[in-house]
């Protein structure tokens, strides 16, 4: 088994045993199996969107069988662990803890995870089961890295997805969806420079600061207005106002604002 992958089990029991000490080999499935969860988004998409690796699991061995364990590794040579405990019902505690290996070798782990497991078509299997002894050849790890460029876009737009923006409270606190959206120049790199309004809003109302509310873009997206997501990529300038139940077009100062609440 490739190392970093025997040491990433040797953190999982080490936490798990600190943290779970009351749970045994036998309370979990495959008596503490470690698994490579790849078969959401992938081993490239994970690498090279989110910085890390699909996610490591250790199941609980019962019927519901949730997580006991889970483990990122990320491209930064840390593992960041999450234990639960009430048979994976409670998150318990989160740690992160360095990984002894170099840039190179987490690189080439990824790329025989790739190889063993996505294209392989094993999803979600036990590390155990996945042959990683090898070391890549530099002309597969050459082809790893030209894929990157495939995920620019949506890299970008997952980091967008975390900064933050200014929110109306008619927006959080009345119900409303987005009506009006704006995008600044940004003020530092945590600002995404969007401002979401409901366009109910009068003037006197958006001045004082105590109507707005500082949100990651991702929340407002994904917890407020799902219909602002085929936009949010638009560059600092924009102007969209709401036409529609779904659709927004560019504020020409000539149409009145959609209102619509969720």
């Amino acid at each position: 088994m490739n190392q970093t992958l025997r040491e990433l089990r040797a953190i999982a029991d080490r936490e798990r045993a600190r943290f779970l000490p009351e749970v045994t080999d036998q309370d979990l499935e495959k008596s503490g199996a470690l698994f490579y969860m790849n078969g959401q988004n992938g081993t490239e998409f994970d690498w090279y969107v989110n910085d890390r690796l699909s996610s490591f699991m250790v199941f609980y061995n019962d019927e519901a069988n949730l997580g006991a364990v889970k483990l990122y590794l990320n491209r930064s040579a840390t593992a960041d662990v999450f234990l639960y405990g009430e048979q994976g019902k409670k998150f318990l505690k989160q740690v992160t803890v360095p990984v002894e290996a170099t840039e190179q070798e987490l690189l080439e782990l990824a790329v025989l995870l790739r190889r063993e497991a996505d294209d392989k078509r094993l999803w979600d299997a036990d590390i155990e089961a996945l042959n990683t002894d090898d070391t890549p050849t530099p002309d597969i790890v050459a082809e790893f890295r030209s894929r990157q460029g495939a995920y620019t876009a949506m890299r970008d737009r997952r980091i967008l997805l975390d900064k933050r923006a200014m929110v109306s409270k008619k927006i959080l606190d009345e119900g409303w969806k987005v009506g009006y959206m704006e995008r600044v120049e940004p003020h530092d790199a945590e600002d995404s420079g969007w401002f979401f309004a409901s366009g109910t809003e009068d003037q006197g109302y958006l001045d004082d600061c105590h109507n707005i509310q500082l949100l990651p873009v991702g929340v407002v997206w994904q917890q407020l207005d799902r219909d602002i997501f085929a936009y949010i990529d638009r560059p600092v300038g924009t102007r969209l106002i709401r036409t529609s139940p779904d659709q927004f077009e560019v504020d020409r100062l000539d149409r009145e604002i959609y209102t619509v609440k969720r």
